[in-house]
């Protein structure tokens, strides 16, 4: 049966808008209103509070026809209505999930008026605090711009510490953009007030968090922020080699250091966990689930790495404070530090042979710039900017940071991502004094990434281009560019054998749900092709992991708005592609009270047979460790305790020393 009616047809590409009567097919499923309402705030970003649009790009959805709307989800889950932003969120939606929206956009009445009052926020969503930037927001400079709406000094100053604690990762101290779009104020003045506050309020299944529903700020700091990005943006300041120096420290010097290991631990099975807003580390036993010792670092440890020989752990900070721990010590300690900059991301340590231990990089975000350093002191030796021209338009870029840094095998080299220039960097580190630098042309913004199963290929992902580029380590060149799905983020990737195609490795993705295989077999027709394309739970994902003994792939989905999700994971049976995830409860697991709850980063132990989960709520509230045994996939063990605080990334140091993943 088919029903006449006459609904408004937005032409995004041509401003154009016209009525025009179609014949649509009743809907198939009765929706449910309420679980509708449930499931549409991962819509409101875009399509406005309740569906009233505040963004001509978008269109209004709120009392639109049922028939209408489940039309237009079916066909983008469908991929015959084709939309570089709204296909790959409407995919994971189900026939009943597009009922029920259907249904709850159809009772909601379209008005021009005020938004209503926001949701109640439930204590359970106001711990998630944001990535925060390690740069002093009173160091940087405060522009003298007063376009309107102006803001008072102390407006822009308490607008400047939120935006350098949760927003400048992302996108970027001057907000060029990377992970995050850009800031910029020719963008942000088009967009307009009341379209920023609704975007921050709500986020986005594409990776953007939900500032404002998740309880993280207030909707006068939503406002506010609104308000501030219309203002031009701050600057930081330089950071050389006098301030370098003057933050190095070496505690325990070469000498006075032990000359075995201490302790009993079996050091390959020990993990490195970041207890993000304390500003620790906690080191846990793989075998006894025991916390070892709980060291002080910097602020939020990005990552954990070890020395070629994993006697040391070197951690660095969002606020690029980078520790150097001695793993022979009982317990284990810090014996140097130094802050290497105000923000930072990536470090790694001297792997070929003959120069095990030597060496040691630290990669900043602020300044734009590498440090190499002495391995077993971090003395800084010498500083390298990377301000220069972008790959694509051959701009000038005042800010690209550095994102992934890896060892290579093959020479002694650094292989070093610059993120905003999109330009792969192999730092010889063989003649410090005399420093070459090859630089491979790659695709913006560049971010995380890994060695595929040889560690010859390094397999980079460029974000905002939606590639992964393949650089040979030997050779010295780009093998590649691979389209993959809307904004890669993979970690290091996951190598595996996929029953039908051969050796893969894969990544997930901020921006969709999906989970792009790369064939990396060098010498097939196949190598470096999309294969397979797994569909897993929705985008928000941000680590993507198995073992070289495990049949199993799992999916994390912690920046998903919707809590269903971001609160478990996704596992793939590695012989039976064709089969679809399981979701695995992991917070349930946990057994924790009021929290967001995030469950992050599966991580395995040395033997492959466990993987552990971190499940993240704020730091007041109670977090924990979940083990899952990985042939069963049920429940082993959960750690918790006060030591515990916000858990976000674990490293086994065998599996980080050995690049296994």
């Amino acid at each position: 049966m088919l029903r006449w009616r006459q609904f408004r047809f937005i032409d995004c590409a041509y401003g154009a808008i016209a009525l025009i009567a179609v014949a649509v097919a009743a809907p198939a499923h009765a929706g449910d209103v309420e679980a509708g309402k449930q499931k549409a705030v991962t819509c409101f970003a875009c399509h406005g509070e309740n569906g009233n649009s505040v963004n001509p790009l978008f269109p209004t959805l709120a009392g639109q026809q049922p028939a209408y709307i489940e039309k237009q989800l079916k066909a983008f889950k469908a991929g015959t209505r084709q939309d570089p932003v709204m296909s790959p969120m409407a995919a994971p939606l189900d026939d009943k999930n597009i009922a029920d929206l259907a249904a709850f956009f159809a009772s909601v009445r379209k008005t021009t008026a005020a938004p209503p009052p926001a949701r109640p926020v439930s204590e359970s969503e106001t711990s998630y605090r944001g990535t925060r930037s390690g740069i002093d927001p009173s160091a940087a400079k405060i522009p003298t711009d007063d376009t309107p709406p102006a803001l008072s000094k102390e407006e822009y100053a308490k607008a400047n510490q939120i935006y350098f604690e949760r927003c400048a990762g992302c996108h970027g101290v001057l907000r060029k953009g990377a992970t995050g779009k850009p800031l910029t104020t020719d963008l942000t003045r088009k967009k307009g007030q009341p379209y920023l506050e609704n975007f921050i309020n709500y986020g986005s299944p594409a990776g953007m968090p939900n500032w404002g529903t998740s309880g993280a700020l207030s909707k006068a700091e939503i406002t506010l922020m609104a308000r501030y990005l219309l203002q031009e943006p701050a600057v930081p300041p330089e950071w050389g080699m006098k301030e370098l120096r003057g933050t190095w420290n070496v505690i325990v010097p070469p000498e006075e250091r032990p000359k075995k290991k201490l302790h009993p631990y079996d050091i390959d099975n020990i993990f490195s966990v970041t207890l993000r807003d304390a500003g620790k580390v906690a080191l846990i036993d793989g075998a006894s689930k025991k916390v070892i010792t709980v060291l002080d670092t910097g602020y939020a440890v990005h990552i954990s790495r070890l020395s070629s020989s994993a006697r040391y752990l070197f951690t660095v900070g969002r606020d690029a404070k980078l520790n150097l721990v001695d793993l022979w010590m009982n317990p284990p300690q810090t014996v140097a530090t130094i802050k290497a900059g105000l923000e930072a991301r990536s470090v790694e340590t001297s792997k070929y042979k003959g120069f095990e231990d030597k060496f040691a990089i630290i990669g900043t975000y602020w300044p734009p710039q590498f440090l190499l350093m002495k391995g077993d002191t971090l003395e800084p030796l010498k500083i390298v900017s990377t301000r220069g021209l972008t790959v694509d338009t051959q701009e000038f870029h005042p800010e690209p940071r550095v994102a992934a840094i890896v060892a290579s095998h093959e020479k002694p080299e650094f292989i070093v991502n610059v993120k905003e220039t999109g330009k792969v960097l192999l730092v010889d580190y063989s003649d410090v004094r005399n420093l070459k630098i090859t630089e491979i042309e790659a695709a913006p913004f560049l971010h995380d990434g890994g060695w595929e199963s040889t560690k010859r290929y390094f397999l980079s992902a460029a974000n905002q281009s939606d590639k992964i580029a393949v650089v040979d380590s030997k050779e010295g060149k780009l093998v590649t560019l691979v389209d993959v799905g809307k904004t890669p983020h993979p970690g290091r990737g996951a190598n595996f054998k996929d029953p039908e195609h051969g050796q893969v490795w894969a990544t997930s993705h901020l921006g969709d749900g999906t989970i792009s295989l790369i064939q990396t077999e060098a010498k097939s027709k196949k190598a470096w092709t999309v294969v397979r394309t797994l569909q897993g739970q929705g985008g928000g994902s941000l680590f993507i992991k198995t073992h070289p003994k495990s049949r199993n792939l799992w999916v994390d989905t912690p920046l998903n708005p919707d809590t269903a999700l971001s609160q478990s994971v996704a596992v793939f049976d590695l012989d039976n592609l064709d089969k679809p995830f399981e979701r695995i409860p992991i917070a349930e697991w946990a057994e924790l009270g009021p929290g967001p709850k995030r469950v992050v980063q599966p991580e395995y132990n040395k033997e492959g047979d466990e993987v552990w989960f971190s499940v993240w709520s704020g730091k007041e509230e109670e977090s924990a460790i979940v083990v899952v045994d990985d042939k069963t996939r049920k429940l082993k063990q959960v750690i918790k305790g006060p030591e515990i605080v916000t858990p976000t990334g674990k490293f086994n140091v065998y599996n980080t020393q050995n690049d296994v993943y």
